[in-house]
C-alpha cells in the first residue's frame, strides 16, 4: 500500500499545478487515505515470504491468515511450499481482485482465497497462523482483536514491526540482497506481555 500511498500523494501535488477548472472537487489528504487502511502496500520479498512462514512453523493442513494480503504471495507460498490452506484479508479492490485471479491461474482456489474486508471486520478465530506488514499503530490497534479471538497456540508473524505490548518468542533476520535486511517478530497466543 505504500506504492499506492505514494503515487496518490503524487498524483495530487501534480494536480495543484492545474487550473482549479480542471481539478477534482476532493484530494483526499494523508491522513483521510490512512482512515481506513492498516498500512500501505509493500511487497514482501520472496526470501522474507519464505522466512516468515518458517518462522511460524507452519505444517501442512494448517490455516494461514495474512492480513493485508496485496498481490497473494504469502497465500500462493503458503499452499504451493507448505501444503497449508489460506486466507487473505485485503481491503484494496483491486488487489483482492488481482490476487484472486492469480490465485485460480494457479489452480489453488480449493486452499486459497482472499477476502476483500476491513481485517477489523473479519474472524481470525480459526488461524493457526497470522502473518502481517502493517505498522506499529496498526498492530497495536489490531492487538485486542488478535488477544480476543486467536485461540492458544495460534503463531504470529509481524514482518518489520513489534506488537507493543507483546515480547517476541522469537526474532529472526532475512536479508534478501536488495541493501535492506529484514526483520520479523514471533509471537505466540496467549503473548507474553512486554
Amino acid at each position: 500500500m505504500r506504492v499506492f500511498a505514494a503515487s496518490t500523494f503524487a498524483a495530487a501535488a501534480l494536480l495543484a499545478c492545474l487550473p482549479a477548472a480542471a481539478q477534482p472537487v476532493h484530494i483526499p489528504t494523508k491522513s483521510e487515505f490512512y482512515e481506513k487502511s492498516l498500512g500501505p502496500y509493500v511487497t514482501s520479498p520472496q526470501e522474507v515470504v519464505d522466512e516468515m512462514l518458517q518462522l511460524a512453523n507452519v505444517r501442512p493442513g494448517e490455516l494461514v491468515y495474512d492480513l493485508g494480503s496485496g498481490d497473494g504471495r504469502v497465500l500462493i507460498t503458503a499452499v504451493q511450499r507448505f501444503k497449508a490452506r489460506a486466507v487473505g484479508v485485503e481491503l484494496s479492490d483491486d488487489l483482492a481482485r488481482l490476487s484472486t485471479e492469480k490465485i485460480a491461474r494457479l489452480g489453488l482456489q480449493a486452499d486459497a482465497r482472499v477476502i476483500n474486508a476491513d481485517v477489523r471486520n473479519v474472524d481470525l478465530s480459526a488461524a493457526d497462523v497470522v502473518i502481517m506488514y502493517l505498522e506499529t499503530d496498526s498492530n497495536e490497534k489490531l492487538r485486542p482483536k488478535l488477544e480476543k479471538s486467536l485461540r492458544p497456540g495460534t503463531r504470529v508473524v509481524s514482518h518489520e514491526y513489534k506488537v507493543p505490548g507483546w515480547k517476541a518468542t522469537r526474532v529472526a533476520k532475512a536479508d534478501p540482497g536488495y541493501g535492506h535486511v529484514h526483520t520479523m517478530y514471533l509471537y505466540r497466543m496467549p503473548p507474553v506481555k512486554d
